[in-house]
């Protein structure tokens, strides 16, 4: 049954008056970003919270959708300023979306939250800031060539065995927290990757033409999968390009709250992808394929919802073309979690499913709770850990009630996540993106 329509109810004159200082956050700017009716739209039923990671794990209001968006009006209006316990309660939003799925009424949560966090940045005391933290979100995550030159340590001492004897020994414990977080997310075996040529012919007839969007953190932490995603095309009768000059998708500045930096590499990205020249521009990280999708709401031009059109998760895009079947046996257990920006984000919950039902030998079994966060959330496992490692845990306990030995995930913070959460648990359990084991099927390795 259809939900009945909300009234627009136009806000009080003295409401608008507030000054911004009162208010402790730009309300002007925020009412250039945000259309008012974006609030009025949640009918405050409450449908949404059992879908919520946060309030699922604190049972408090505050943290649940309906009543950040009551929070966020009410700031808005100038009833409410924004004090460091509301900050708390927006901050602790892991922006999964996970309500959007959820709401009947259509209420765009991600709409409303993500100018909110950009105003909270603006807005934040100076004593809040973390100067590190500043400098990995904003100067270094985005970069992929920063991010591989900063691996290079850390590589070799895997190498030579000193990372793992720093561990062990607790010498990492005298690194800075959030270094400390990021060091326990580095997959045990950090490989420097090949760079993939410009063109790579399909493999049999010519089927399609794509683009392939690479990213920053997923190409330097994990480059063979990007590998793996051009070769799986291939065999599936694509021409691969793979453009030189694109850069981040802005989702890590724009998700932290610093919009200019990602309005300019989403402009970037614009001037390098042509999309009349392509079938599909393909991406296999969630949290990049749901930015790059949104690109028309953020950049209001025509180019830019072209563009956005053309974008496709390679999950949804194959299942579209019609995926060949691949023929070698991957004998193994293995259980599927959504990452959030690919099920609530894209909409595409399926399609990973039934590519990895295609692959001979692997038993697909299911995931409780498998739409609910992992904790990952971008950056989220840096800025709100406590959280984050609650979340980590409530999934390792799902994934090992199914008796799976691999977990697959399209998405790369997803998969660091979860495998740090297996890491502490024995890592019995590995991880794995689902096209990195239909490559396997299809290559027989």
């Amino acid at each position: 049954m259809a939900s009945a329509p909300t009234e627009t109810i136009e806000r009080p004159a003295q409401d608008r008056a507030v000054p911004t200082a009162k208010a402790g956050i730009d309300l002007a700017w925020l009412e250039s970003k945000i259309e008012y009716q974006r609030f009025q739209d949640c009918v405050h039923c409450g449908l949404c919270t059992a879908s919520c990671p946060t309030y699922v794990e604190t049972g408090n209001e505050n943290d649940s959708p309906r009543g950040r968006i009551y929070l966020m009006r009410a700031v808005t209006d100038g009833r409410l300023a924004m004090s460091g316990q509301v900050r708390h309660h927006l901050d602790l939003c892991l922006d999964c979306r996970a309500c959007e799925t959820a709401c009947p009424s259509g209420v765009q949560y991600g709409r409303i939250i993500e100018p909110f966090k950009i105003a909270l940045q603006k807005s934040a005391p100076a004593e809040k800031r973390s100067w590190l933290q500043d400098i990995i979100l904003r100067h270094l995550f985005p970069y992929g060539g920063r991010v591989k030159f900063a691996l290079g340590p850390a590589r070799l001492a895997q190498k030579v065995g000193l990372l793992g004897f720093a561990e062990k020994s607790g010498l990492t414990k005298l690194l800075p927290e959030s270094l400390q977080r990021m060091q326990a997310m580095l997959p045990d075996d950090l490989k420097k990757g090949r760079r993939l040529p410009d063109v790579l012919p399909p493999i049999g007839p010519k089927r399609a033409k794509v683009a392939l969007f690479v990213g920053c953190v997923a190409d330097a932490m994990f480059p063979e999968t990007n590998a793996a995603t051009a070769r799986v095309l291939q065999q599936n009768g694509c021409e691969v390009h793979v453009p030189r000059a694109q850069v981040c998708c802005g989702a890590i500045h724009y998700h932290s709250g610093f919009e200019g930096p990602a309005l300019g590499l989403i402009q970037e990205n614009l001037g390098v992808f042509q999309p009349d020249d392509y079938d599909a521009i393909i991406v296999n990280a969630a949290g990049c394929g749901a930015m790059l999708k949104e690109v028309g709401h953020i950049v209001h031009d025509e180019k830019a919802r072209r563009f956005a059109a053309k974008v496709k998760d390679v999950s949804e895009f194959l299942q579209d073309l019609g995926p060949i079947p691949p023929k070698h046996a991957v004998p193994m257990k293995v259980t599927y979690h959504d990452a959030c920006h690919l099920c609530h984000g894209q909409q595409v919950r399926q399609q990973p499913r039934a590519l990895l039902e295609m692959v001979p030998g692997l038993e697909l079994v299911p995931l409780e709770e498998s739409e609910i966060c992992c904790g990952a959330a971008g950056t989220y496992n840096l800025t709100q850990p406590e959280m984050s490692r609650r979340l980590g845990r409530r999934k390792m306990d799902q994934i090992e009630k199914t008796g799976a030995t691999m977990v697959a995930t399209g998405n790369v913070g997803c998969i660091l996540q979860i495998a740090r959460m297996a890491k502490e648990r024995g890592g019995k359990v590995r991880v794995a993106h689902p096209i990195d084991l239909l490559d396997r099927a299809y290559r027989g390795s």
